[in-house]
């Protein structure tokens, strides 16, 4: 695995395109977070969730991976269906992040931690991130399974292990076993596009998660 350099941190500005961006964010809406968005759960657990980047009115605003986007309305109820989380919700009655709602052996963060112009990170931004990921992946003494959502974020979990796609190719419910054992589960990205479009339905997306669940049950 690739040696992490980088500390995360929510002030970073390492990227200016969107450092500017964010910034016309806050002026624009004082009580949003936009900035890079921290992970969500503990670094002891054994599942890592990993998305594209946030959304605008989603982790953009609340601060919490998944919290307040479509994508969040079928990721963490099938978090919570399998175990991984304490609720199904991810927002309070309000509209910001459910204090009440905890993740259980799981931790969800991003390819890139910040919202970029239009939803579409630049390639050099993805791989300006990517070191924080790999030290995230290093600091994951239990990790066994990552689930992966979307062909960006498979690229860039790939990057942090030195590894190329064209040996362990992108595809949905595609698992793969890497160097050092960490299995990974691949899954279309559960955004409203491919919902709405049916390309990836809620069964097909539960059953990737609960494939983790078996192997990590597995493992005791």
């Amino acid at each position: 695995m690739l040696a992490p350099t980088q500390t995360f941190s929510t002030d970073c500005t390492d990227c200016p395109r969107l450092a500017a961006h964010l910034a016309a964010i806050r002026q624009r809406d004082p009580d949003w977070h936009a900035r890079p968005v921290p992970s969500f759960g503990s670094l002891e657990s054994r599942l890592l969730v990993v998305g594209l980047g946030p959304g605008e009115r989603g982790a953009n605003r609340t601060g919490r991976p998944f919290t307040g986007d479509i994508a969040g309305e079928l990721l963490y109820p099938s978090l919570h269906k399998f175990g991984f989380a304490t609720e199904a919700w991810p927002l309070n009655a309000d509209g910001w992040a459910n204090a009440g709602l905890e993740l259980k052996d799981c931790r969800i963060t991003n390819a890139v931690r910040c919202l970029p112009p239009q939803n579409k990170p630049l390639p050099v931004e993805i791989r300006q991130c990517n070191d924080y990921l790999g030290q995230e992946i290093a600091s994951m003494p239990n990790l066994k399974a990552i689930l992966i959502l979307g062909a960006v974020a498979h690229q860039a979990v790939l990057r942090t292990f030195g590894l190329k796609v064209k040996d362990y190719p992108f595809g949905h419910a595609v698992r793969h076993v890497l160097p050092g054992g960490v299995e990974t589960f691949t899954s279309y990205h559960c955004s409203g596009y491919n919902t709405r479009t049916g390309r990836l339905t809620t069964e097909g997306f539960e059953a990737v998660v609960g494939a983790i669940r078996d192997k990590l049950d597995r493992l005791g």
